[in-house]
């Protein structure tokens, strides 16, 4: 038995008193009257920045006025023909120490909170972490309202990760100053896409 099974079989053997999960079927959650403008509202509010692209617009040009001195940008999009980095093809996911501009396909976003729900759709997620600066190209026709209509759209891929990004990395522990990129990316853009 490992440890890991040991421990839980401890935990379980002490277990006084056991509870049914809540019904959380009559939960009535926060919605809004047009979810694209309070996702793009909140987006500004946790320091990213959210941007609609008109119809016809060519995203790589987008991208290069936002961007223009990027020199490194990680992409597996067959759409994006400006990266110079594909995070399928790197051996190891330090290989993208260094990138720019990373950019991500999002499947879906929360008004409630500016989360966009990203499955790992590259060989290494790292380019979604270790960017100085991240796109996320999302549908605008895919915002939900809240987290508990997005839970129920999770689903996971062969990769079995995913994970919500909310804005650029932000903390603020240390003397008490707001420091952007702490942790992940400086900042992070949402273009929101025609259908």
């Amino acid at each position: 038995m490992s440890s890991k099974e040991d421990i839980l079989k401890k935990y379980r053997a002490n277990i006084r008193e056991q509870f049914d999960m809540p019904d959380l079927s009559d939960i009535r959650a926060i919605t809004y009257p047009d979810p694209l403008l309070q996702f793009m509202n909140m987006t500004k509010s946790v320091g990213g920045n959210a941007i609609e692209v008109e119809e016809g617009r060519d995203v790589n040009e987008l991208i290069r006025e936002l961007y223009p001195d990027a020199k490194e940008i990680a992409s597996n999009l067959p759409e994006i023909t400006i990266a110079t980095r594909n995070p399928d093809e790197v051996g190891r996911a330090r290989d993208l120490n260094g990138t720019d501009v990373g950019i991500i396909r999002g499947e879906f976003g929360v008004a409630e909170n500016a989360c966009v729900w990203i499955p790992q759709q590259m060989k290494e997620k790292a380019v979604c972490f270790i960017s100085e600066n991240l796109v996320i190209l999302l549908k605008k026709s895919e915002i939900v309202n809240n987290m508990h209509e997005a839970y129920r759209r999770i689903q996971f891929n062969d990769y079995g990760y995913g994970t919500f990004i909310s804005g650029p990395s932000k903390t603020a522990d240390i003397a008490q100053v707001l420091v952007m990129g702490a942790q992940a990316a400086r900042s992070a853009t949402v273009l929101l896409l025609p259908e």
